[in-house]
């Protein structure tokens, strides 16, 4: 079956080994790719290569296997500088994740830069993620959290973020694509209008990351934060990009090795960027798997995955909003990848069992968005979420699954 945009999608399915595995005696439709995305065989490789004739540490040896690994370390470095079109490969930070770049931020220029009666601005829709480092932050400091608030659609009330701003504003930090509901976020006018009045700008790319391309330079993000296994990578690996200047201004997140220039016992001198935010031994295999995950969402190509997939949102959103009991939580115009949904009288969790007993593989819960969920009254969803394997006869599957529940609870 060839998708409407020019790719494979049978040839693509057969890249991804998990899709061939049953479960519960079906054929797996895993529709969670917004909590983790499925690998392709050539990160499964590019890992297993990596143990297998190249492990050592970086930066740290003569020896040709450490030059081997430095070489994969770097080369995946400068993937990451070119994907997002930074300007220079030393912006590019490697992490453990979007958790903890938000948390790198937020320990080091949120506590040089927020003081006393300061503003850091979030957005409704926010992972705790994004919400939880900045509440810690402002705890300390004195500082106050506002919060710009959704509709009932999932749009974030672009008068009421102008109302917000203020000279007081230092930090707005922004989802660029909403977990829970999809929503796909004005950023570069949200950013610009941060950067009237002085404020620096993070942008939460966990989930936008997967599904279209970002330009730093053209959104001008301050900062940007995502994670490898939501790019069909590997789990313990993510970026910080960061604005040189800034970063360079910014103390060490972590002290050890690696992020210095020189230790006495009077006096350290910190490594250049991006040595100085990379303490200790890194996750090399992840590396090298991020950097072949790179490089095969780059083959497929970025907007060929973006209208496949937009065209899977059209298609289960009239699908799974036709059934009635069902209500769809999310309805922006401008949403990607995700479909949230309740049933009538049935508990989220109790939808997803029975998915999981025919195969389909969602997501039910708050999905770490707790205030999205309390500000449309549910205390849960049921979350499909799409990457670029899934099929419409999956999104049938689905369906079926759903009618499936209200025989067994009606």
């Amino acid at each position: 079956m060839s998708g409407p945009h020019g790719f494979d999608i049978n040839a693509i399915r057969k890249q991804f080994p998990i899709l061939d595995v049953e479960v519960n005696g079906h054929p797996l439709v895993y529709l969670d790719s917004a909590a983790t995305s499925q690998k392709p065989q050539v990160v499964i490789d590019a890992i297993d290569d990596y143990y297998a004739r190249s492990n050592s540490n970086v930066h740290r040896g003569v020896h040709t296997l450490s030059q081997q690994a430095t070489d994969i370390y770097e080369v995946t470095r400068e993937k990451t500088r070119a994907m997002i079109n930074a300007a220079d490969s030393r912006e590019i930070i490697y992490v453990r994740g979007t958790t903890e770049a938000i948390n790198l931020v937020a320990s080091t220029y949120g506590r040089q830069n927020v003081g006393e009666g300061d503003d850091v601005i979030v957005s409704a829709m926010e992972h705790h993620s994004n919400i939880v480092p900045w509440q810690i932050l402002c705890e300390e400091k004195g500082a106050n959290l506002k919060v710009v608030p959704m509709d009932e659609n999932g749009d974030l009330i672009m008068e009421e973020y102008d109302r917000l701003l203020s000279d007081r504003t230092k930090i707005v930090a922004i989802v660029h694509l909403s977990n829970a509901l999809g929503t796909i976020n004005p950023v570069k006018e949200m950013f610009q209008k941060a950067h009237a009045v002085g404020a620096v700008t993070l942008l939460d790319g966990a989930q936008s990351a997967p599904h279209m391309a970002i330009d730093v330079r053209d959104i001008d993000c301050d900062f940007l934060a995502f994670s490898g296994h939501k790019l069909y990578g590997p789990t313990g690996i993510g970026i910080l990009y960061g604005k040189y200047d800034i970063l360079s201004q910014m103390p060490p997140y972590q002290a050890g090795g690696e992020m210095i220039a020189s230790v006495t016992f009077e006096k350290t001198i910190y490594a250049e960027l991006p040595a100085k935010f990379e303490a200790g031994t890194p996750h090399i295999a992840g590396t090298a798997g991020l950097g072949a995950a790179i490089d095969f969402v780059n083959e497929v190509g970025i907007e060929n995955i973006a209208a496949h997939e937009q065209s899977l949102l059209q298609y289960g959103a009239e699908r799974i909003g036709s059934i009635n009991g069902v209500k769809m939580i999310g309805t922006s115009e401008h949403r990607s990848g995700v479909i949230s949904f309740v049933v009538d009288g049935v508990h989220p969790h109790d939808v997803g069992t029975v998915l999981d007993s025919q195969g389909i593989a969602i997501r039910a819960g708050h999905h770490c968005a707790q205030p999205v969920m309390a500000h449309f009254g549910v205390p849960a969803t049921v979350r499909a979420s799409f990457g670029m394997y899934n099929t419409t006869d999956e999104i049938d599957r689905l369906y079926d699954g759903v009618q499936q529940v209200f025989e067994v609870f009606g």
